[in-house]
């Protein structure tokens, strides 16, 4: 056999059927904490979005989430999971409910200035850029959309450089940026 040669390896005809087998070599594995965690997201899913809480609905639930997870966990976690990942997590959970109150604040700010009677004075739209200190496509991406999701800001781009180009109804909505909110997420994703 020449260098750079993979051996084949031939089927295998079963003894009691006389029928081939496949060699086990190529079968898929599937790893328990990918699909436990694919199986709780897809059910917590599951729960908001249906709305039901009776027997019925939450065992098909546990039907439709498992049968997700089985055929899908790898695809959601290609990689192992590590202890990074899960200590990620929970900060990343914990990070929701301070960006949540970031929104409420910015929306009454927001009806401020829609319902001031000098509405048209207080409203002056701008353009600006920053550079950021985070690095790496996840923590770039969540910073941007939370800069999205609070009213007044909009991320028109951001690079792979962690420079930002943002939208920001006014001088207030624009003050706070980059500020807590960066650090806050390079707290969730630091090593």
């Amino acid at each position: 056999m020449e260098t750079g040669e993979s051996k084949k390896v031939p089927p295998q005809e079963s003894r009691a059927t006389g029928a081939q087998e496949l060699p086990q070599k190529g079968r898929r594995k599937h790893p328990v904490i990918p699909i436990v965690l694919t199986f709780i997201i897809s059910m917590v899913s599951w729960l908001i979005l249906s709305g039901q809480f009776d027997a019925f609905h939450i065992s098909l639930g546990v039907i439709s989430s498992f049968i997700v997870a089985y055929f899908s966990g790898d695809l959601m976690f290609r990689k192992p999971v590590k202890k990074k990942f899960l200590a990620q997590s929970v900060r990343f959970i914990l990070y929701i409910p301070w960006l949540l109150y970031q929104v409420f604040v910015a929306n009454l700010h927001i009806m401020k200035l829609v319902f001031h009677p000098k509405m048209m004075d207080l409203i002056e739209p701008k353009i600006f850029k920053f550079n950021s200190k985070l690095t790496g496509h996840m923590p770039l991406f969540v910073f941007g959309n939370s800069i999205t999701l609070t009213p007044g800001t909009i991320t028109i781009f951001v690079n792979v450089y962690g420079t930002y180009t943002v939208h920001a109804i006014d001088e207030k909505s624009a003050e706070g940026l980059p500020g807590e909110m960066e650090n806050k997420i390079a707290r969730i994703y630091a090593n």
